[in-house]
């Protein structure tokens, strides 16, 4: 049985500058820092002799591995992305950026979303991916507006109560 498997779905380039920020401080704490001490304590592990039951020396192996992968990631990922640091031309209307407030048509709930990319999405700050179901569904509507997102669990019906954009 062979390892391939279809390349997955690609995920749209684009994210905030905040964001941009974040990763790139994220890769420079990863190279800067963390692995030279991850390094240091593999050599430290190493050279207490037996590897093959060195717990410690078997964990940094990992630990080394998980923190180049995630380097790698970020370092081709990075120069892809497009930084979109203005707000559209029609600030009425939902587009990358905004902060979306939601009501559900059938339990009259509301809720509030901002569109960001999908290397940013944070649940609990209520950021979600461009890429995501609910997202795509509001993508030009406007305030007052009525839509149906397919959600995985079932269509759901919403209206758009207001758009916003920082720093707009």
């Amino acid at each position: 049985m062979s390892r391939w498997r279809p390349p997955g779905e690609r995920s749209t380039a684009l994210i905030t500058r905040a964001g941009h920020d974040r990763l790139k401080a994220e890769l420079d704490d990863l190279w800067r820092v963390q692995r030279p001490e991850v390094v240091r304590a593999l050599a430290a592990a190493a050279a207490e002799g037996d590897r093959s039951e060195n717990a410690e020396y078997t964990y940094r192996k990992k630990q080394l591995g998980g923190i180049d992968r995630r380097v790698r990631y970020l370092g081709k990922r990075i120069p892809s992305l497009k930084v979109v640091e203005a707000a559209p031309a029609d600030p009425e209307a939902v587009f990358f950026g905004a902060w979306v407030e939601l009501e559900d048509v059938e339990s009259g709930d509301t809720a509030r979303y901002r569109i960001v990319g999908p290397d940013e999405t944070d649940a609990k700050q209520g950021w979600i991916s461009i890429d995501s179901p609910l997202a795509r569904a509001m993508l030009k509507k406007r305030i007052d507006d009525e839509f149906t997102a397919e959600l995985p669990g079932g269509p759901r019906a919403y209206a758009i109560v207001a758009v916003e954009y920082p720093d707009a």
